[in-house]
Protein backbone atom coordinates (compact mmCIF):
# COMPACT_ATOMS: atom_id res chain seq x y z
CA UNK A 1 0.00 0.00 0.00
CA UNK A 2 1.38 3.44 -0.80
CA UNK A 3 1.93 5.58 2.08
CA UNK A 4 2.08 8.96 0.20
CA UNK A 5 -1.33 11.07 -0.56
CA UNK A 6 -3.40 9.76 -3.68
CA UNK A 7 -2.54 10.91 -6.61
CA UNK A 8 0.65 11.82 -5.41
CA UNK A 9 3.96 9.94 -6.72
CA UNK A 10 7.21 9.03 -4.67
CA UNK A 11 9.26 11.63 -6.72
CA UNK A 12 6.25 13.95 -6.32
CA UNK A 13 6.13 13.56 -2.37
CA UNK A 14 9.72 14.18 -2.03
CA UNK A 15 10.34 17.12 -4.25
CA UNK A 16 7.23 19.51 -3.93
CA UNK A 17 8.74 21.39 -1.26
CA UNK A 18 11.88 22.17 -3.24
CA UNK A 19 12.25 25.79 -4.80
CA UNK A 20 14.81 27.84 -7.40
CA UNK A 21 15.42 31.53 -6.90
CA UNK A 22 18.25 33.20 -8.80
CA UNK A 23 20.77 34.02 -7.29
CA UNK A 24 20.46 38.18 -6.89
CA UNK A 25 16.40 38.37 -6.28
CA UNK A 26 16.95 35.79 -2.95
CA UNK A 27 20.48 36.41 -1.60
CA UNK A 28 19.09 39.73 0.52
CA UNK A 29 16.06 38.32 1.87
CA UNK A 30 16.05 41.09 4.46
CA UNK A 31 16.93 43.55 1.55
CA UNK A 32 13.69 42.74 -0.26
CA UNK A 33 11.54 42.62 2.85
CA UNK A 34 10.49 39.01 2.33
CA UNK A 35 12.00 38.62 6.16
CA UNK A 36 10.61 41.45 8.41
CA UNK A 37 12.87 44.16 10.10
CA UNK A 38 13.49 44.31 13.85
CA UNK A 39 11.28 47.23 14.73
CA UNK A 40 13.02 50.05 17.15
CA UNK A 41 10.21 49.52 20.31
CA UNK A 42 9.83 50.50 24.06
CA UNK A 43 8.32 49.59 26.98
CA UNK A 44 7.76 51.37 29.77
CA UNK A 45 8.07 50.86 33.55
CA UNK A 46 4.36 51.26 34.13
CA UNK A 47 3.82 48.27 32.91
CA UNK A 48 4.88 46.34 36.01
CA UNK A 49 5.35 48.78 39.16
CA UNK A 50 2.20 47.88 40.21
CA UNK A 51 -0.43 45.21 39.74
CA UNK A 52 -0.15 41.66 40.67
CA UNK A 53 2.65 39.08 41.14
CA UNK A 54 3.20 38.04 37.36
CA UNK A 55 5.52 37.17 34.38
CA UNK A 56 5.18 40.21 31.38
CA UNK A 57 6.50 39.30 28.23
CA UNK A 58 8.33 41.70 25.61
CA UNK A 59 6.93 39.96 22.53
CA UNK A 60 6.39 41.20 19.22
CA UNK A 61 6.32 37.95 17.90
CA UNK A 62 3.79 39.59 15.70
CA UNK A 63 6.21 41.97 13.56
CA UNK A 64 9.12 39.44 13.36
CA UNK A 65 6.46 36.75 12.17
CA UNK A 66 7.28 33.53 14.34
CA UNK A 67 4.72 31.36 15.94
CA UNK A 68 6.27 31.60 19.26
CA UNK A 69 7.03 34.47 21.99
CA UNK A 70 10.41 36.21 20.77
CA UNK A 71 11.76 40.42 21.29
CA UNK A 72 14.75 39.43 18.90
CA UNK A 73 15.42 36.67 16.63
CA UNK A 74 16.73 34.70 19.55
CA UNK A 75 16.06 36.42 22.39
CA UNK A 76 12.93 37.09 24.55
CA UNK A 77 12.81 39.66 27.18
CA UNK A 78 10.02 39.63 29.88
CA UNK A 79 9.51 41.93 33.25
CA UNK A 80 8.83 39.86 36.60
CA UNK A 81 6.67 41.44 38.96
CA UNK A 82 6.71 39.74 42.56
CA UNK A 83 4.91 40.68 45.74
CA UNK A 84 6.55 40.52 48.93
CA UNK A 85 6.03 37.09 50.08
CA UNK A 86 4.85 35.77 46.37
CA UNK A 87 6.97 33.63 44.42
CA UNK A 88 6.87 33.02 40.37
CA UNK A 89 7.78 29.57 38.86
CA UNK A 90 10.08 29.76 35.66
CA UNK A 91 11.78 26.65 33.77
CA UNK A 92 12.18 28.09 30.21
CA UNK A 93 13.17 25.93 26.89
CA UNK A 94 16.58 27.79 26.94
CA UNK A 95 19.89 27.30 27.34
CA UNK A 96 20.61 30.62 29.31
CA UNK A 97 18.92 32.85 31.27
CA UNK A 98 19.72 36.45 32.75
CA UNK A 99 17.95 38.60 36.06
CA UNK A 100 18.69 41.61 36.76
CA UNK A 101 16.97 42.74 39.54
CA UNK A 102 15.43 46.47 39.11
CA UNK A 103 14.17 46.72 42.83
CA UNK A 104 13.23 44.76 45.98
CA UNK A 105 14.68 41.77 47.38
CA UNK A 106 13.99 37.93 47.36
CA UNK A 107 15.62 34.45 46.86
CA UNK A 108 15.91 31.92 43.94
CA UNK A 109 15.66 28.35 44.95
CA UNK A 110 17.00 26.21 41.65
CA UNK A 111 17.79 22.56 41.40
CA UNK A 112 18.68 21.92 45.35
CA UNK A 113 20.58 25.62 45.66
CA UNK A 114 19.13 28.80 47.23
CA UNK A 115 20.40 32.53 45.73
CA UNK A 116 19.75 35.44 47.44
CA UNK A 117 19.62 38.54 45.42
CA UNK A 118 18.67 42.29 45.60
CA UNK A 119 18.71 45.42 43.78
CA UNK A 120 21.20 45.68 41.28
CA UNK A 121 22.06 42.07 41.19
CA UNK A 122 22.81 39.85 38.24
CA UNK A 123 22.03 36.34 37.96
CA UNK A 124 22.70 33.86 35.09
CA UNK A 125 21.05 30.26 35.18
CA UNK A 126 21.80 27.52 32.73
CA UNK A 127 19.86 25.12 30.42
CA UNK A 128 17.62 22.74 32.98
CA UNK A 129 16.84 25.03 35.62
CA UNK A 130 13.55 25.01 37.46
CA UNK A 131 13.35 27.55 39.20
CA UNK A 132 11.12 29.00 41.67
CA UNK A 133 11.91 32.84 42.90
CA UNK A 134 10.24 34.04 46.09
CA UNK A 135 10.35 38.17 46.74
CA UNK A 136 11.47 39.22 50.32
CA UNK A 137 10.24 42.61 49.47
CA UNK A 138 8.16 43.95 46.75
CA UNK A 139 10.52 42.83 43.38
CA UNK A 140 10.75 43.74 39.69
CA UNK A 141 13.14 41.82 37.25
CA UNK A 142 14.36 42.28 34.11
CA UNK A 143 14.67 38.96 32.56
CA UNK A 144 15.66 37.32 29.52
CA UNK A 145 16.27 33.85 27.61
CA UNK A 146 17.59 32.43 24.25
CA UNK A 147 14.24 30.26 24.02
CA UNK A 148 13.47 32.01 20.54
CA UNK A 149 16.67 30.69 18.98
CA UNK A 150 16.33 26.91 20.25
CA UNK A 151 12.45 27.30 19.19
CA UNK A 152 13.69 28.47 15.75
CA UNK A 153 16.47 25.28 15.61
CA UNK A 154 13.88 22.75 16.77
CA UNK A 155 15.84 21.62 19.35
CA UNK A 156 15.92 21.28 23.44
CA UNK A 157 19.17 22.01 25.51
CA UNK A 158 20.91 18.81 26.50
CA UNK A 159 23.59 20.20 29.11
CA UNK A 160 24.05 23.15 31.26
CA UNK A 161 27.04 24.87 29.68
CA UNK A 162 27.55 27.15 33.06
CA UNK A 163 26.59 26.98 36.97
CA UNK A 164 24.76 29.20 38.11
CA UNK A 165 26.66 32.79 38.72
CA UNK A 166 25.91 35.81 40.79
CA UNK A 167 27.43 39.18 40.08
CA UNK A 168 26.67 41.70 42.73
CA UNK A 169 25.64 45.12 42.89
CA UNK A 170 28.43 45.96 44.79
CA UNK A 171 30.91 44.49 42.37
CA UNK A 172 29.25 45.66 39.26
CA UNK A 173 29.11 49.73 40.66
CA UNK A 174 32.60 49.26 41.76
CA UNK A 175 34.23 47.51 38.21
CA UNK A 176 32.13 50.61 36.50
CA UNK A 177 33.54 53.30 38.42
CA UNK A 178 36.81 52.13 37.66
CA UNK A 179 36.33 52.47 34.07
CA UNK A 180 34.79 55.52 34.77
CA UNK A 181 37.69 57.00 36.98
CA UNK A 182 40.07 56.11 34.25
CA UNK A 183 41.95 59.04 32.75
CA UNK A 184 41.17 58.07 29.21
CA UNK A 185 37.41 57.48 29.94
CA UNK A 186 36.00 60.86 28.31
CA UNK A 187 38.00 58.97 24.59
CA UNK A 188 36.11 55.89 24.72
CA UNK A 189 33.31 55.21 22.45
CA UNK A 190 31.17 53.45 25.59
CA UNK A 191 32.16 54.21 29.18
CA UNK A 192 31.03 50.35 30.43
CA UNK A 193 32.13 46.59 32.05
CA UNK A 194 31.33 43.58 30.21
CA UNK A 195 29.86 40.79 32.21
CA UNK A 196 31.91 38.01 31.90
CA UNK A 197 31.51 33.87 33.26
CA UNK A 198 34.99 32.60 33.25
CA UNK A 199 34.22 29.62 31.40
CA UNK A 200 33.81 31.77 28.40
CA UNK A 201 37.41 32.73 27.81
CA UNK A 202 37.06 32.90 24.27
CA UNK A 203 34.12 35.21 23.80
CA UNK A 204 34.32 36.98 27.17
CA UNK A 205 30.52 37.04 27.46
CA UNK A 206 28.77 36.44 30.33
CA UNK A 207 26.89 33.14 28.82
CA UNK A 208 27.80 31.24 25.83
CA UNK A 209 24.82 32.86 23.58
CA UNK A 210 24.38 36.39 26.01
CA UNK A 211 26.32 39.34 26.57
CA UNK A 212 25.67 41.85 28.95
CA UNK A 213 26.94 45.46 29.66
CA UNK A 214 26.47 47.94 32.38
CA UNK A 215 27.32 51.20 31.17
CA UNK A 216 27.24 54.94 32.17
CA UNK A 217 26.87 58.04 30.44
CA UNK A 218 27.92 60.97 32.58
CA UNK A 219 26.01 64.41 32.84
CA UNK A 220 26.52 66.33 29.77
CA UNK A 221 28.62 63.72 27.53
CA UNK A 222 27.48 62.48 24.21
CA UNK A 223 28.73 59.07 23.59
CA UNK A 224 29.20 58.96 19.37
CA UNK A 225 27.60 55.97 17.14
CA UNK A 226 28.59 52.61 17.44
CA UNK A 227 26.61 49.38 15.40
CA UNK A 228 27.22 46.12 15.32
CA UNK A 229 24.98 43.11 14.04
CA UNK A 230 23.13 41.82 17.31
CA UNK A 231 20.17 42.78 18.85
CA UNK A 232 19.97 45.11 21.91
CA UNK A 233 17.51 44.86 24.58
CA UNK A 234 18.23 47.75 26.51
CA UNK A 235 17.20 48.12 29.81
CA UNK A 236 17.47 51.92 31.46
CA UNK A 237 18.60 51.22 34.99
CA UNK A 238 18.84 55.18 35.90
CA UNK A 239 17.86 58.13 33.75
CA UNK A 240 17.16 61.80 34.53
CA UNK A 241 15.12 63.55 31.45
CA UNK A 242 17.26 65.06 28.98
CA UNK A 243 18.88 61.25 28.38
CA UNK A 244 18.27 59.36 25.30
CA UNK A 245 19.35 57.43 22.71
CA UNK A 246 19.70 58.43 18.58
CA UNK A 247 18.99 55.48 16.17
CA UNK A 248 19.72 55.57 12.52
CA UNK A 249 20.76 53.74 9.05
CA UNK A 250 23.71 56.48 8.21
CA UNK A 251 25.91 58.62 9.38
CA UNK A 252 27.17 62.09 8.13
CA UNK A 253 30.54 61.88 6.99
CA UNK A 254 31.46 65.35 8.02
CA UNK A 255 30.10 65.62 11.75
CA UNK A 256 29.77 62.01 12.25
CA UNK A 257 26.25 62.56 14.07
CA UNK A 258 23.18 60.07 12.54
CA UNK A 259 21.17 61.10 9.86
CA UNK A 260 17.59 61.36 10.55
CA UNK A 261 17.60 59.75 13.49
CA UNK A 262 14.90 58.42 15.35
CA UNK A 263 14.83 58.83 19.20
CA UNK A 264 14.42 57.12 22.26
CA UNK A 265 14.16 58.99 25.25
CA UNK A 266 15.37 57.33 28.31
CA UNK A 267 13.26 56.80 31.66
CA UNK A 268 14.07 54.87 34.51
CA UNK A 269 12.88 51.33 34.36
CA UNK A 270 12.52 51.18 30.70
CA UNK A 271 13.08 48.86 28.61
CA UNK A 272 13.71 49.30 24.42
CA UNK A 273 14.80 47.43 21.33
CA UNK A 274 17.66 48.64 19.26
CA UNK A 275 17.64 46.35 15.68
CA UNK A 276 21.04 45.22 14.32
CA UNK A 277 23.09 46.98 12.02
CA UNK A 278 22.18 50.37 12.78
CA UNK A 279 23.95 53.33 14.48
CA UNK A 280 23.30 54.47 17.50
CA UNK A 281 24.53 57.30 20.17
CA UNK A 282 23.78 58.00 23.73
CA UNK A 283 23.03 61.93 25.05
CA UNK A 284 23.01 62.64 28.35
CA UNK A 285 21.99 66.19 29.16
CA UNK A 286 20.79 66.15 32.42
CA UNK A 287 23.18 67.10 35.56
CA UNK A 288 22.86 63.47 36.68
CA UNK A 289 24.59 60.20 35.30
CA UNK A 290 22.69 57.84 33.72
CA UNK A 291 23.32 53.33 33.56
CA UNK A 292 22.44 51.48 31.21
CA UNK A 293 22.29 47.98 30.69
CA UNK A 294 22.29 46.43 26.89
CA UNK A 295 21.76 42.27 27.00
CA UNK A 296 22.52 40.72 23.22
CA UNK A 297 23.15 37.54 21.61
CA UNK A 298 26.57 38.73 21.21
CA UNK A 299 27.99 35.80 22.70
CA UNK A 300 26.77 33.37 20.15
CA UNK A 301 27.74 36.60 17.64
CA UNK A 302 30.96 36.84 18.87
CA UNK A 303 31.21 32.98 18.56
CA UNK A 304 30.80 32.94 15.01
CA UNK A 305 32.79 35.69 14.12
CA UNK A 306 29.93 37.88 13.08
CA UNK A 307 29.23 40.75 15.52
CA UNK A 308 31.02 43.10 13.38
CA UNK A 309 31.01 46.18 16.11
CA UNK A 310 32.50 49.60 14.53
CA UNK A 311 33.12 52.77 16.13
CA UNK A 312 32.58 56.29 15.21
CA UNK A 313 34.27 59.33 16.86
CA UNK A 314 33.03 62.50 16.99
CA UNK A 315 35.60 65.20 15.03
CA UNK A 316 35.02 67.96 17.70
CA UNK A 317 34.52 67.98 21.33
CA UNK A 318 31.30 67.84 22.40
Amino acid sequence: MSTYPQFETRAEHLTKHARFFEYTTASDPIGSGIISQVPVKEFGPELYQSGETRIIPLDISKELKTDYPASSPSLLAHFIKIRSGETVNTEPHATSELYYIIGGAGRTEVNGEAIDWKEGDFLTLPAGSSSRHTATEDAAIYYITDSPLLHYLGVRPAEARFKPTLYTAEQAKAKLAEAADSPDAHLRNRISVLLNNDTFDQTLTITHVLWAMFGIVPPGSNQAPHSHKSVALDFVAYAAPGTYTLVGTQIDPVTKEIIDPIRVDWVTGKAFITPPGLWHSHHNESDEPAYIIPIQDAGLQTYLRTLDIQFQHYGGKR
